[in-house]
């Protein structure tokens, strides 16, 4: 039995279907069951909540062997979810982490604090564990779907940023090679790209071609952005999260080679993303961004890492912005 934490994200659905294809039991523990909606035969949907009370959430956990354990997951419970786990018979846990926890002088972002105190929380809870630390999320394209939706130019920020997005299923796929074959993967931390680099302006036009259409991207000054470009980041860490794009422009993105390694298949373009989900970006689609939130607190970032650019460059917050000192991480 494996336990999906966070199993109605975009990684979490995705690796429920591929254990249930492979026979695997899976539990997939969610806030709200009825978002799971219909699961593979094989899978269940559990409603989970975290808490302080180990023995309140060890049947949660009872008979399973692995773990996929998502950052939202335990919250400021994490370590006594991690003990659930223990006592309920997991052996093995494979976090999803984020690539900017590759990048020491990252060091006091709050998404690097976050997943580093995540990461923290497993190498000290005694299991046995794998790290996945993707870079851009494939799915962030969502963010322009109104836009796109609403005409042929999308405005924002940064044309020339240059990030590798990552298709959630290759993610996925990763994490079901690591939680079905843990001994080859423990003690390992996965950095997780697509397969080539995109400036923003070529992702848009993928999409475009994906539709049908001649999309055209639109420069604008960062103080210039509005939050509805950016649906996924809370308005009061605006400045942070353009300046983290922002000091990424002039730099080389991440690129690793890590989904065709270990799944003996190369990662999928960011082109077949935008075919596969073309239907997000057309008139009466109903989707929203699952999981994905840019929060002032650190203990609330989830699957934040999706946002951010698969860079060497980050600034902490008190570099990057002068109104990001009264962040609290």
């Amino acid at each position: 039995m494996i336990v999906v934490t966070g199993a109605t994200g975009n990684v979490g659905r995705a690796l429920v279907a591929r254990l249930a294809a492979e026979g695997v039991p899976v539990r997939a523990l969610t806030r709200d069951p009825a978002r799971a909606g219909a699961l593979p035969a094989g899978a269940e949907a559990v409603r989970f909540a975290p808490t302080a009370d180990q023995a309140a959430m060890a049947g949660a956990f009872a008979g399973a062997t692995g773990l996929f354990l998502h950052l939202a997951a335990g919250g400021d419970h994490t370590a006594a979810l991690l003990d659930a786990a223990r006592a309920g018979g997991v052996r093995h846990v494979v976090v999803l982490s984020s690539i900017i926890v590759d990048h020491d002088e990252a060091a006091g972002h709050p998404l690097y604090d976050a997943h580093s105190a995540l990461e923290g929380h497993v190498r000290a809870s005694g299991l046995g564990w794998t790290f996945l630390r993707p870079g851009a999320f494939s799915t962030n394209a969502r963010q322009w779907a109104a836009q796109i939706r609403a005409g042929d130019t999308v405005r924002g920020p940064f044309a020339k940023l240059r990030l590798t997005p990552v298709h959630e299923d290759d993610i996925a796929a990763v994490a079901a090679c690591a939680l079905l074959d843990p001994a080859a993967h423990t003690g390992v931390a996965h950095s997780v790209t697509g397969p080539a680099a995109l400036t923003t302006e070529e992702q848009v036009r993928q999409v475009g071609r994906a539709l049908g259409r001649d999309l055209r991207y639109v420069e604008v000054a960062p103080d210039e952005v509005t939050p509805d470009m950016f649906p996924h980041v809370e308005p009061e860490m605006l400045p942070v999260f353009l300046a983290s794009l922002g000091a990424a422009v002039d730099g080389d993105p991440d690129l690793t080679a890590t989904v065709r390694e270990v799944t003996g298949r190369a990662a999928r373009t960011f082109a077949q993303w935008a075919e596969e989900h073309a239907d997000d970006f057309r008139a009466g689609a109903a989707w929203g961004l699952p999981g994905v939130r840019y929060t002032s607190r650190t203990s609330n970032v989830s699957r934040t890492n999706s946002a951010l650019p698969s860079s060497p460059t980050f600034r902490s917050p008190t570099q990057a912005s002068p109104s990001a000192g009264a962040v609290n991480s």
